[in-house]
Formats: C-alpha cells, sequence, structure tokens
C-alpha cells in the first residue's frame, strides 16, 4: 500500500495514521476508540485542524491491521477519501487507548 513502510508481519508494531475525507462530526473517534479497545490496541485518535483524522495505533500487528481497516471506512456518516499508514516498532508508551483534543 503507497505510504506504508514494511516491518515484521508479525509481533508487535506502531502505527501512524492520517484519514482524509468527511470524518469529523461522524463519530469516527469514539468508534476508532471502542474498535482498538475491542481489538486490545493502545494509543489516540484525534481531530485535527484540517478536517483529517489522526491515530497512533500500538499492539500486535493484526490487532493494529483490524483497527486500520475500520479507519479505512469508518462509521455510517463517514467517507474515508484516504487513509495513510506508517509503520513502525511499538515504543510501549501507551496504556488504554484515548481520545485527544
Amino acid at each position: 500500500m503507497p505510504g506504508e513502510k514494511e516491518v515484521p508481519m508479525t509481533g508487535v508494531a506502531e502505527a501512524h495514521v492520517i484519514v482524509s475525507g468527511r470524518v469529523q462530526g461522524v463519530w469516527f473517534r469514539g468508534n476508532t476508540q471502542r474498535v482498538a479497545a475491542a481489538a486490545g490496541v493502545h494509543g489516540w485518535v484525534r481531530n485535527l485542524p484540517d478536517r483529517r483524522v489522526e491515530a497512533v495505533l500500538q499492539g500486535e500487528r493484526t490487532a493494529v491491521e483490524t483497527v486500520i481497516d475500520f479507519m479505512r471506512t469508518g462509521p455510517p456518516g463517514a467517507a474515508v477519501i484516504d487513509c495513510v499508514v506508517s509503520w513502525g516498532p511499538a515504543g510501549g508508551r501507551f496504556h488504554g487507548f484515548d481520545i485527544r483534543f
């Protein structure tokens, strides 16, 4: 996928995700938090001033991919145009999953 760096397909990983489109005002952050918590993924999600949504996801690679799959379409009412993912090693600095303001 364009914009993605290669990291091992298993183990703990971190993804930085930027989603654009109609992604604010449609419960995108709250639903991302719900999906992440259910998948056991840690990190955060926030709205950006330019109407995009940004997230940092840490956890088992397959669990992080589950959250990214959700973010590629979003909740009902969202219209995702682009989802850019950058992979890196997990830093283990998050506990739980927060919505940042």
